[in-house]
């Protein structure tokens, strides 16, 4: 396996069209779940210059208004410019409400082991959770710089401290490896976005001081004087957003994941009740990952778990630590089917995923759908982010 080579990640800002839709659809799946904690949900977005398409199929005692979940989202993120913005867009939707089929009115906290072997999963799919000792989140460093550089980038907006950027925005950093370990930062590389009438002020200097020199002040490894720095804030791009490029649910699935570092099922996270194996089994396998890595069975480790439709329990647990592993990869498989519930039913009940947005102030899955679905650090009590594992696995 290759020790010395240059890995690069890319994030979004929550501005950028194929978040924007992300948001819109878990905002959706946080209202049907507030109101009725067993919804059944699939809820998928499309903006374009003025356009918002939502297309949703659902089971549910719950009445949700689509359109106006978009247009909250759309004004919250920021947009009010005249091409794009929540009080003028067209919203188009295509519903349809499932039959009703009493399937969905189970509580995971109330059955017994041999109940949960009863619910099977409604999908065929592989899911992937990973973990390395890069950071203190367990992430690979070049996405989790990315995504500290794109959450940097939104709040300069937020807060006017720099008040010409626009709610669209990219970020990429480029890390070298020596010996698998992070060994220095190779490029950086920001899109910002902005406000046309202000576009004439924009100064890169004042982003390189005001985003990366901000997020970098306290990273152990910094740019150094061959460290490519690209900002680009090009007239051409101008306000950014559905009025520039289109946006569709479930693009950005490795901005969501690992960034690529490491495999991802390439299945949507965002719009999907937690009923869904290919959203909850990819955080179910993260979890596995953590607690392998806080444990230091490995210094990284993939955890792929595949599972066959109409079946409860994954037909397949298969661990990869790259050579880091203190025990053969063979062996921490065996352990994690021994001490993980990798069934629906023991996912849901595990993170109390069907309460989670009726608990959570400002809803819970739309707060995913920017900056990751794992490794969070600026999001408080996330189940599949927890190390209540450790512990065993030391033993």
């Amino acid at each position: 396996m290759k020790k010395d080579f240059m890995f690069s990640s890319e994030s979004v800002t929550e501005g950028h069209p194929d978040k924007l839709c992300d948001q819109i659809s878990d905002a959706i799946v946080d209202k049907f779940l507030q109101r009725d904690p067993y919804s059944r949900v699939v809820a998928e977005c499309a903006v374009a210059t003025a356009i918002v398409f939502i297309a949703a199929r659902f089971e549910s005692d719950a009445v949700v208004d689509f359109t106006k979940i978009a247009r909250q989202v759309i004004k919250q993120v920021g947009y009010n410019d005249p091409d794009f913005n929540a009080n003028t867009c067209s919203i188009i939707t295509s519903l349809k409400e499932l039959p009703y089929s009493g399937y969905r009115y189970w509580d995971a906290r109330q059955l017994s082991d041999e109940e949960l072997d009863l619910i099977p999963v409604k999908d065929q799919v592989t899911v992937f959770g990973f973990a390395c000792n890069q950071t203190l989140t367990f992430m690979p460093l070049p996405i989790w710089l990315a995504h500290n550089l794109a959450r940097r980038l939104t709040a300069v907006r937020q807060e006017k401290i720099l008040s010409y950027i626009a709610p669209d925005g990219k970020t990429q950093v480029g890390v070298e490896y020596s010996n698998r370990k992070p060994h220095r930062i190779h490029s950086i590389s920001i899109l910002a976005s902005q406000n046309q009438q202000n576009a004439s002020i924009v100064a890169q200097q004042e982003i390189k001081e005001a985003v990366i020199d901000y997020v970098f002040k306290d990273e152990v490894i910094k740019p150094d004087n061959n460290t490519r720095i690209f900002i680009d804030c090009d007239q051409s791009f101008a306000i950014g957003g559905p009025s520039v490029h289109s946006g569709l649910t479930g693009r950005k699935n490795a901005i969501d994941t690992y960034g690529e570092y490491s495999r991802h099922s390439g299945a949507a996270l965002s719009g999907k009740d937690p009923t869904r194996i290919d959203r909850v089994g990819a955080y179910a396998a993260r979890y596995a990952a953590k607690n392998i890595v806080a444990a230091q069975l490995a210094s990284e480790c993939e955890v792929q778990v595949t599972y066959s439709m109409g079946l409860a329990r994954p037909v397949s647990i298969q661990v990869e630590t790259f050579g880091t592993g203190a025990i053969p990869d063979a062996d921490i498989a065996a352990i994690l089917e021994e001490h993980f519930d990798f069934r629906l039913g023991g996912i849901i009940r595990k993170f109390n995923l069907r309460a989670l947005p009726a608990i959570t102030d400002g809803g819970f899955y739309r707060k995913l759908a920017a900056y990751g679905h794992v490794g969070r650090d600026d999001l408080k009590n996330l189940p599949w982010e927890e190390l209540d594992m450790v512990p065993l696995l030391k033993r």
